[in-house]
This record gives C-alpha cells, sequence and structure tokens, in this order.
C-alpha cells in the first residue's frame, strides 16, 4: 500500500489551526440525536436463565449510578412469554436452584464488599444471607440436590517470613506510608479497582443455608470455570498451573476434585490449553475447549468431548471463534450447543457428540444464548445495529423466529434517528477480503461531503461485529461517516486470518485499513480533506504507527497505545508478553524496535492526541509518555489526556466513557479543515 499525503498547502492550514480558538465540545445537543449525556441512563441487560420448570425467566438489569458514577445491577424476574416483568432483588448473576424453590446470586453484604444470598421463590420471599467472606465470590454453580452452592474466591497468598522487617516504633499519631509491595513472581495485578492481593483463584463450598465456606482446593494454581458431576460427587474445573521455576503461567488443564476428600484427578492431559469443562446430564462425558500447543500467537479454540474419566478425547467443532460461549448440553446428552462469534455475528451452533457442528440460528446480529431448556426453549441477549439489547426466547427445533421478552432503551430510541449501518467486504492486497462496516449520519445526504472517522479495535486479537454501538451512532449523530472494519489479525475469521500478524505486527493489518478509507472515499460522499482516526490499545498502537507512516489523516487519537515494544514488555502487567517476547527483546530486539511506533516518530506531521488512564497497567503511562515528548519535541500538535480511576478500559468509570467521546471529537472539530462542515449537534444546546 503506497503511503498517502496531502498537499502541502492543506497542512499548513491544519498547522495554523492549532493557534486558534479551541472547539469545545459539549455534552448535549437536539432531542432526535444520541448524544453523550443519554449514556447516563443507558441500560443493559445480562443472563437470562429459565427455571427448571421453564415458567420463569431471572435475569440481570444494568444501569448507571449517575451520583456515585458506577454501573449497578438488580435482578428481575418475568414469564417465559415476558409477562409479569418486575424487580427482585438488588444483585447480580442469578442462578436457579435444581428444584427451581430459589435464587443464588452476589450482592453486597456484612461485613463488607460483595456476599452470596439465596432467595425463596414462593410467596415469602425471604432473604438470607449465605456468606461471609472478605473477598469477591464469583461463578456461583448449584449441587445437583440443592444442598451447596460452589463457588471460585481469592485465596490470599501468605506473607514469606524472610521478607519480615522490623521497623522503628511509630511516634505516637503518625501517619506513616503504607508497607511497600513485594514482587517476586509474574502476574496480572490489576482488576479494575485497584492491586490485587497475592493469591490464587481457588473452588469452595458452601451450605445453600448458610455457614463457614469450605475450601476444596488448593495449592499455587488459579482454578477456574467448574462445574458439578451429575452426582454432586465432584467438580470439575479448569487450572492455570505455575511451574515453580520459572514462576510463570503455564497451559490449563482439565481436573476434577472429589469434593469430600478433596483428592484432585487431573483429566486432560497435552502440550496446550485446555478449559471450560461441561459435564453431560447423564454423567458419561465431559465437554470443553483447547488446543495442541503451537507457536501461533493466534489459535481458534476446538470443541472437544471425553469421557468422564479423561479416556477417549475427540474433537467434533473447530474453527468456530476464539472461544465458545455458554456451552450447553442437550437435555438428552447426545450433543452441546453453544455460541459462536464468526464473520462480524454471532449465533447458536449445536454439535453431536459424533461431531459435525451446524448453525441452530443465522443472521446479521449478536446472540448470546445462556440457557436452554429441557424442552428445548431457548433464552438469550440478542443485540443488532440499531437494537441495543433485547431478551429474547425460541425453539432451538424451529429456530426461525425470536420472541422479544424485553428490550431496552425504549425511550431513547423512540425520541432519537440513529444512523443507517451498512456492511461491507472490500479487497486487501494481496487480494484479501476484509469485512466491515460504515455508520452515516441520521440525515445522510450522499450529495455531501462528510468528515471520516476510522475507528480501529485493539486487542488485536478481537472483532467489531453486528451489534449496536454507542460510540459509533454518538460520532455519526455529530455528522461524522464512522468505519470501523476487522483487518488481519482479528478474530472470527479462522485460524490463519489471526494469525497473519505474527511477527508481523503492526503489518498487513496497515494495508486492510487503508484500504478500508479507499473503498469508503471511492464513494462519492467522504470530504478528503477532513479523515480523522482513532483506536485503544492495540488500536492505538495502530493509530501511532499510522500517523508515522503516512500523512493522510487530518487528526488522529492514539487510546492506551504501545509505543516501545522493548520497554512495555518491562513494564506491563500481562505475564504472557514474557513469555511470547522476551527472548526477542533481550536476544535481539532489532525486530521490536523495527515494530515500535517511536521509531517512526521523525515522520509524524498528523496531530495527534494521546489518551491514557494513569492506572493503565495493561499499557503504562510511560508509554503515552514516551510518544507525547517525542511529538512534543518534534513540533507536532499533540496533547496528553491522562484520565483518572480506572484501569485499561476508557470506559470506566461511567464518566469516563463520556470525557473520552467528547475529548475525542474536541481534537478531531479544533482541527476540522475549512469547507462544508457538519454542525456538531452537542454544541447547540441541550434537551
Amino acid at each position: 500500500m503506497p503511503v498517502h499525503t496531502r498537499p502541502i498547502l492543506a497542512f499548513l492550514v491544519v498547522a495554523a489551526s492549532v493557534a486558534a480558538p479551541q472547539f469545545s465540545v459539549a455534552a448535549q445537543g437536539p432531542e432526535d440525536r444520541l448524544t453523550v449525556d443519554r449514556y447516563l441512563d443507558w441500560e443493559d441487560v445480562r443472563s437470562p436463565r429459565l427455571s427448571p420448570d421453564g415458567a420463569h425467566i431471572v435475569y440481570q438489569r444494568q444501569w448507571i449510578d449517575a451520583v456515585n458514577d458506577r454501573e449497578v445491577s438488580s435482578v428481575w424476574i418475568m414469564g417465559t412469554d415476558g409477562s409479569r416483568n418486575r424487580y427482585l432483588v438488588d444483585g447480580s448473576s442469578p442462578v436457579w436452584s435444581p428444584d427451581g424453590s430459589r435464587i443464588a446470586y452476589v450482592t453486597a453484604g456484612e461485613p463488607d464488599g460483595q456476599q452470596v444470598f439465596v432467595r425463596w421463590m414462593d410467596d415469602e420471599g425471604a432473604v438470607s444471607q449465605v456468606t461471609r467472606v472478605t473477598e469477591s465470590p464469583s461463578n456461583l454453580e448449584w449441587s445437583p440436590d440443592g444442598a451447596s452452592i460452589a463457588f471460585t474466591m481469592l485465596v490470599p497468598g501468605a506473607a514469606d517470613p524472610q521478607w519480615h522487617i522490623e521497623m522503628p516504633s511509630k511516634p505516637t499519631g503518625a501517619e506513616w506510608t503504607a508497607p511497600a509491595r513485594i514482587e517476586e513472581r509474574l502476574r496480572y495485578r490489576a482488576d479494575g479497582r485497584g492491586w490485587l492481593p497475592d493469591g490464587y483463584q481457588h473452588v469452595f463450598v458452601v451450605q445453600a443455608d448458610g455457614g463457614t465456606p469450605r475450601q476444596v482446593t488448593s495449592g499455587d494454581w488459579h482454578h477456574r470455570q467448574h462445574r458439578w458431576t451429575a452426582d454432586g460427587s465432584s467438580i470439575v474445573f479448569s487450572s492455570l498451573r505455575v511451574e515453580d521455576a520459572e514462576r510463570q503461567w503455564r497451559e490449563s488443564e482439565i481436573y476434577a476434585v472429589d469434593v469430600t476428600t478433596g483428592a484432585i484427578r487431573q483429566l486432560s492431559d497435552r502440550r496446550g490449553p485446555d478449559s471450560d469443562p461441561v459435564p453431560s446430564p447423564d454423567g458419561r462425558w465431559i465437554a470443553y475447549q483447547g488446543y495442541d500447543w503451537t507457536t501461533d500467537t493466534y489459535r481458534e479454540n476446538g470443541l472437544y468431548v471425553m469421557a468422564a474419566d479423561g479416556s477417549g478425547s475427540r474433537l467434533i467443532a473447530d474453527e468456530h471463534g476464539r472461544s465458545l460461549a455458554n456451552v450447553t448440553w442437550a437435555a438428552d446428552g447426545d450433543g452441546v450447543y453453544f455460541t459462536a462469534q464468526r464473520l462480524g455475528a454471532s449465533n447458536l451452533y449445536f454439535a453431536p457428540v459424533e461431531g459435525g457442528a451446524t448453525p441452530v440460528t443465522e443472521g446479521r446480529h449478536m446472540l448470546s444464548v445462556s440457557d436452554i431448556g429441557v424442552d428445548g426453549t431457548a433464552v438469550g441477549r440478542l443485540s443488532s445495529p440499531h437494537v441495543p439489547a433485547e431478551i429474547v426466547a425460541f425453539d432451538v427445533d424451529a429456530p426461525g423466529t425470536f420472541a422479544t421478552l424485553h428490550s431496552t432503551n425504549r425511550t431513547h430510541l423512540a425520541e432519537v434517528e440513529l444512523g443507517q449501518v451498512e456492511e461491507l467486504w472490500y479487497e486487501s492486497e494481496p487480494g484479501v477480503r476484509i469485512q466491515g462496516w460504515i455508520v452515516k449520519p441520521p440525515d445522510f445526504d450522499p450529495s455531501r461531503k462528510y468528515p471520516l472517522i476510522l475507528r480501529i479495535h485493539g486487542g488485536p486479537h478481537s472483532m467489531y461485529n453486528a451489534g449496536f454501538d454507542f460510540k459509533n451512532q454518538n460520532h455519526a449523530a455529530h455528522g461524522y461517516v464512522v468505519l470501523y472494519t476487522n483487518p488481519r489479525g482479528s478474530s472470527g475469521y479462522g485460524s490463519d486470518f489471526g494469525n497473519a500478524i505474527k511477527f508481523d505486527y503492526p503489518g498487513p493489518d496497515f494495508a486492510d485499513l487503508m484500504a478500508g478509507v479507499d473503498e469508503v472515499i471511492s464513494r462519492g460522499y467522504i470530504d478528503e480533506r477532513n479523515l480523522f482516526v482513532y483506536g485503544g490499545s492495540g488500536g492505538g498502537v495502530l493509530t501511532a504507527w499510522i500517523v508515522g507512516h503516512t500523512d493522510r489523516f487530518t487528526a488522529a487519537v492514539s487510546k492506551a497505545p504501545v509505543i516501545n515494544w522493548t520497554s512495555f514488555i518491562g513494564t506491563t502487567d500481562g505475564p504472557g508478553w514474557y513469555r511470547n517476547f522476551e527472548h526477542m527483546v533481550w536476544d535481539d530486539p532489532s525486530e521490536h524496535l523495527r515494530r515500535s511506533p517511536l521509531m517512526y516518530v521523525g515522520n509524524v506531521t498528523t496531530p495527534t492526541m494521546l489518551m491514557t488512564g494513569e492506572k493503565d497497567l495493561r499499557t503504562p503511562m510511560e508509554q503515552t509518555e514516551q510518544f507525547y515528548r517525542a511529538l512534543k519535541m518534534n513540533g507536532v500538535p499533540t496533547a496528553m489526556v491522562r484520565l483518572t480511576d480506572g484501569w485499561h478500559s476508557r470506559n470506566r468509570p461511567p464518566t469516563n466513557f463520556i470525557r473520552v467521546q467528547l475529548y475525542l471529537r474536541n481534537w478531531f472539530e479544533r482541527h476540522k479543515v475549512g469547507g462544508e462542515a457538519v454542525a456538531a449537534p452537542d454544541a447547540a444546546g441541550g434537551r
């Protein structure tokens, strides 16, 4: 792909605009546009679950607490036809007991933090707090007899006595700094709320009527994704092993632990990750995901079935996306259903025990099936380009029609006009087909010229899709055409496509993105003087790479980027980066330097803003600071936005979502080249 340049006169106009008064983008606008102030009233739904008798559905309803700047949730219940939809309790992650008499869920409790609660589903509706633990429980699973609940919880590591030091006595009333943190192993160090205690996730069991939880797994392992066996005697789980010599994460395997004795049996054994075990209803089989170890940086999971004792493993589905969600056995145990994300959409599939997966549903939407009843009724969450989130139900034997049981954000959708979303496929070099989407302004007129925003996803192994996207619709409401694509390296298009950037990142993905911009420009409605680009994390890497390799963009915003791969390896919280790249950095750093956007900062003329969270440990702030300082020293218009709170996500807390949208459009608007410009509705007044 050749490097594109803009006329020097146009660049001088852009440079001159930096000295002009700054354009302020306000949060509100005309009532018929999706402006960011509406985000504070935005709702979502999660994880609908069928009662065992198929008569009711419990689900999680989520919204924003604007006063306390946080997301909150509650549990609601309705009939399987959507009738009598009503609030039940505050909390999240509701799970029915096997007999349907109770639900278990997680909510704030005593003495502090999140706790497990049980609510009786009779007319009395009694609620009991089941745990009183110091760490947050998650992944609730009822035992088959309904007497116990299994969950995972962090077990903090014990302090190493060799590190004990005797500090001088603290003077009366003194306020000393907190004790030092001592690191001796590579691990994920943050969860979005600060530092995690040193420790491991383990499986616990607690009586459903309350009591002291009993830890059933132990050791220097992370245990997760657990399920009870059909007879209730064991719990199967996957675990990330730690090798004592290197103290680094190794591949995961499937295990079973005897709930009474604590004896652990290893069920899978290969060089490669195995995870997400799901026992069959009759106890004969265990379905799980994984693949053989490879040097590839991207590999899509295969779906496997093995006997309950770990023997006879066989592959029954392959190349259905990076990971398969909500694997669920058919009631008769002859196969499993699963949700897979492929080609920008998500649908339900079925794989018989003998092998050979086939689609159950079809459509350009994002469907996540969370439960399937014994009668074949499936419930899940569905989103499409103009549908933010719905709870739907359908019959797996006749899946042609979805019954919408609950829709979110109906008031907003009735008041605003959304932009048209168009799917496109285009060709990149050398003859590779790339999928993408265009969002057009609500009042789109093909005879006009519009500014273009190229938005780049992170990962880099992730996938833009056909679901509703508030950010893109909000940009379109401000008069921008938005292009978002899945270049090589994206998930959902097969292992070879995802692995195309192995040791070549950034690389062919840059060509794919530029070909997408060329495709949209060829349609005649883009103002080529006003091309903008932004992305976060992996998208931030590519944004910084783009401005060092072409000057065709009017302005850019690189969010949470990696700028210098060599320094990044030694500062990121992701131990996987060490395992994959350590030898490349210190044995021969030349390739990491060649792939670092910092090496091309001398080519940058595009006004480029950087935006990163100060608590971001995945792409540390020092990465942003390196690029900012280099741009500043070279006289390139730049700014560094340091977001407070949050972690690697720029969407949390909710006000940061709004700030990011407004700051990046502020940057684009102040560098927009004159001519026909579409008015920004956020500057026009409140609703």
